[in-house]
């Protein structure tokens, strides 16, 4: 049995494959291959571990029905068709609940750099700009006290609530579908309309995942109904807020401004206007990226793996389906 990794991985995986019996190929020549090289490696093994692997559609499932396995090394799955995965008895797994506090911590980061100017300053030294403290010019704003609204109040939304309740007693709205009676009851959320929180807060952080009715839900009509001092802040997928009128809402200071470590696409270019924006932060969607993050994210992908090529069920599935009879 062989596994095929699109991208170098934490070395614990390459350790647990070994002890596992299992002999793997490494693709370490570029930062990903594009869609026909995967499919020509993936047609000469067993198991597929993607690392943010494009084009696995219906046609990549068609041509590579002979997988026993497909493991992501991600929490996401919206660029898969799992739907094609399933019909030829494919198990798909990813890598859930094991990024919830350091993507909760990315955002957080997001929100302080943004409340306090942090990049417009640094910048302002790089210029020559330091100059003589003035006390109206420049400022940034408390977060204490403040209101959240987290639209998605699941795991990492409720890591998020937990940091800024304890820490800056900041009050929580939040938009779901369903309740989050735990949420409520261990910070005081308060499940409101969308509109609503879009209205009372002075933060909007995004934690929800990509699907046709998230797609795009933010633009310029919702910026509008923000505050013109709130923050908006996304860490869940970059198809969730339109970017060019995101872009015209901080140009027309609408919103006071915007963190984001999610585009679309990925990766944003070098001339994008968000980059020079002085009200705009933008991370390489580093939600995930600590040593202990990554590890524990290898070590699910590689227990996905282990176990569909043992003929077993998957312990991470998003499509448990697949084993129904």
């Amino acid at each position: 049995m062989k596994v095929f990794i699109n991208k170098i991985i934490p070395e614990r995986g390459y350790r647990m494959l070994e002890e596992a019996g299992i002999a793997y190929t490494v693709w370490k020549e570029k930062p990903i291959l594009d869609r026909g090289q995967a499919i020509q490696f993936c047609k000469g093994h067993d198991a597929f571990l993607s690392a943010g692997q494009a084009g696995l559609d219906a046609d990549f499932f068609e041509q590579c029905k002979h997988l026993k396995v497909v493991a992501l090394h991600s929490v996401g799955f919206d660029g898969v068709d799992i739907e094609a995965a399933t019909a030829r008895g494919i198990p798909v797994g990813n890598t859930p609940n094991v990024l919830n506090k350091a993507t909760a911590e990315t955002a957080l980061l997001l929100m302080l750099t943004v409340a306090r100017r942090a990049l417009y300053h640094h910048k302002r030294i790089k210029k020559g700009e330091w100059g003589i403290a003035k006390p109206t010019e420049g400022l940034g704003f408390d977060l204490a006290g403040k209101t959240l609204g987290i639209v998605g109040l699941g795991r990492i939304g409720a890591e998020l609530a937990a940091i800024c309740t304890r820490s800056w007693g900041m009050k929580i709205l939040y938009h779901n579908r369903s309740s989050n009676k735990r949420a409520e009851e261990a910070y005081g959320a308060t499940k409101v309309s969308f509109d609503k929180l879009l209205e009372q807060s002075d933060v909007v952080s995004v934690h929800t995942a990509l699907t046709e009715e998230t797609r795009g839900m933010f633009g310029m009509d919702q910026f509008k109904k923000m505050k013109s001092s709130a923050i908006f802040i996304n860490t869940a997928r970059g198809g969730v807020h339109q970017e060019e009128e995101l872009i015209a809402a901080l140009d027309q200071k609408i919103i006071w401004g915007a963190g984001i470590d999610v585009t679309n696409p990925e990766p944003m270019a070098a001339n994008n206007p968000l980059l020079d924006m002085d009200n705009a932060v933008v991370f390489p969607h580093i939600g995930s990226a600590t040593k202990e993050t990554r590890d524990e994210m290898t070590r699910c992908a590689v227990e996905n793996i282990i176990a569909g090529l043992k003929g077993k069920e998957i312990p991470y599935p998003v499509n448990p389906e697949v084993y129904s009879d």
